[in-house]
């Protein structure tokens, strides 16, 4: 089962993902946190999402950028927090 979860509970979720309380996500953790969603990508499709999504490049994902991928999936509605309309 699926589930989509928007504003704080996108939020709530990359934080239960950051094992390492770094505010930002490795590729395991990027895993672990589609595992929850219950995203169903292959490896190959999660590491060529991973690196699309991580536009600066450090290897890493933000909230901005895990924000981003999965907007551009369909999974999150609505702005990011701060961001201008």
């Amino acid at each position: 089962m699926t589930t989509r979860p928007a504003g704080d509970d996108l939020l709530a979720v990359f934080k239960r993902a950051d094992l390492g309380g770094d505010e930002k996500l490795d590729l395991m953790e990027f895993t672990l946190v589609l595992d929850e969603l219950g995203l169903a990508w292959t490896r190959a499709e999660t590491q060529d999402r991973f690196e699309k999504a991580d536009t600066n490049l450090d290897g890493f994902i933000s909230y901005g950028e895990f924000r981003a991928i999965l907007e551009s999936q369909g999974w999150a509605k609505g702005p990011l927090p701060g961001a201008r309309a």
